[in-house]
Parts: structure tokens; C-alpha cells; sequence
């Protein structure tokens, strides 16, 4: 799973299920580790987060990467802001 930080930035995220969670705002680097930590949502589904916070997606519940990304879990309950 080789991308660009450019092209992961602006893609829509999906659950399993495939609901839509919001689009990549941000990729977060670890640069302590020189790899990618997460992926910043300003403005997440209501439907799944309360208020439509920001989230962090831990890069490692990222399944793949096309013209959107597939997660490979996520909460299946509504989570409050910060939860993530």
C-alpha cells in the first residue's frame, strides 16, 4: 500500500459496512517512527459521531487505499467527540 500523502488527502472513508465516516483531511505522521499514525476527519458523520467532531483514525484500521479508503473496523456505536 504504497500512496502519496497527496493522494490520500481529499478521499472518503468507508466502515466494513460501508457507511460513510467523512473524507481525509489530514494524514498524521509519527515522526519518531517515520511512518503514517492516522488519518484526521474535521467533520465526521453525524450519523456516526456526536456534533460531527473531528476524529483520528489509527492508520491501522485502514484496509485499503483507491479512490476511497476501506476501513477494517470501527466503533459500531456512536462515539462522542475525542473518542477515536
Amino acid at each position: 500500500m504504497l500512496e502519496t500523502v497527496n493522494n490520500i488527502k481529499g478521499l472518503e472513508i468507508y466502515t466494513p459496512t460501508g457507511i460513510f465516516v467523512g473524507v481525509a483531511d489530514e494524514v498524521l505522521i509519527d515522526i519518531s517512527k517515520m511512518g503514517i499514525y492516522g488519518l484526521f476527519v474535521a467533520d465526521a458523520n453525524p450519523a456516526l459521531v456526536d456534533e460531527s467532531a473531528s476524529i483520528s483514525i489509527p492508520i491501522r484500521w485502514v484496509q485499503s487505499v483507491g479512490d476511497i479508503i476501506i476501513l477494517n473496523r470501527f466503533p459500531n456505536e456512536r462515539i462522542g467527540p475525542g473518542s477515536v
